[in-house]
């Protein structure tokens, strides 16, 4: 059985019924969040709440919970989450008015729903020959900054990255990289570290933010700024972070190889300090 959250209450996950008025099932009218959890342990959680409440505040959603319930409810289910890694997945709607309209409804409350799920971490063989990434043009509006469920342009970059063997769509946009269906983008040239800078062209990944303090912690300045495609191409390594990605290393891109074709040694040395943290080898 999987436990779900759902307004209120906990129950089977497949027992959760959701309105076909709800707003998130008719506008994608609402945000969310997904954590990891590792041995029980909730990983970045504030962040990951400041995150939310920063998409909440953006779209104006009350979710009628503050923070510390919020919290709460990752935590009911994080204890009976699968071990040894799992992620907790909330999403919050505007909720299910009396009619469907455009414009915000005059009364309605925000629904709530909540489930944790294995996490399939990457393996330690798969890391060790890397992976392969593939690029398209970023169509996506331009407040990727906030983490709506309005998700079918990443779901046809996913699925372009599916289709050709690759973990990844690198997305592009006026020359510059954006980053990746459900990941961002880190580049090494020369031992210099870059990221595109967390404006609102991209989605500010916990793991991302992760990566940049382990590195200055390793004594590895990270370049937040404009990335030029051509930099990517011409990189020594690109690297992808997200929850459920973790650190994952790019060895090809548009099937060239990135590199030296195998794992770089900057990325191993954030990796090993990212797998210290977690205290879970991957």
């Amino acid at each position: 059985m999987t436990l779900a959250y759902w307004n209120g209450s906990y129950l089977p996950l497949d027992e959760v019924k959701v309105s076909p008025l709800d707003r998130g099932f008719l506008f994608a009218d609402g945000v969310y969040e997904v954590v990891a959890v590792y041995d029980g342990r909730i990983f970045e959680l504030d962040a990951h709440l400041d995150r939310l409440a920063r998409s909440l505040a953006a779209v104006r959603i009350d979710p009628g919970l503050d923070r510390a319930a919020l919290a709460a409810v990752f935590r009911r289910l994080a204890e009976t989450a699968p071990r040894p890694a799992a992620t907790i997945y909330m999403q919050v709607t505007r909720g299910a008015p009396a009619q469907r309209s455009h414009a915000f409804p005059a009364s309605a409350q925000a629904s709530i729903l909540a489930f944790a799920g294995t996490l399939k971490r990457l393996g330690r063989a798969q890391l060790e020959d890397g992976f392969a990434l593939v690029s398209a043009p970023d169509i996506r509006w331009l407040r990727c900054d906030i983490k709506s469920i309005a998700l079918l342009p990443s779901v046809l970059a996913a699925q372009n990255a599916a289709e050709a063997g690759a973990l990844e769509t690198v997305m592009l946009r006026d020359g510059l990289v954006s980053e990746c269906a459900a990941s961002n983008v880190f580049v090494v040239r020369d031992g210099r570290v870059a990221t595109p800078v967390a404006d609102h062209r991209i989605l500010d990944g916990i793991n991302r933010r992760l990566a940049i303090r382990l590195a200055a912690g390793l004594g590895i300045a990270v370049e937040e700024r404009d990335v030029a495609e051509a930099e990517l191409r011409a990189a020594d390594e690109i690297w992808i972070t997200s929850t459920t990605k973790e650190l994952a290393p790019i060895v090809r891109l548009d099937g060239a190889a990135v590199g030296s074709g195998r794992p770089g040694p900057v990325w191993r040395q954030v990796r090993d300090a990212f797998d210290r943290l977690v205290g879970l080898p991957a």
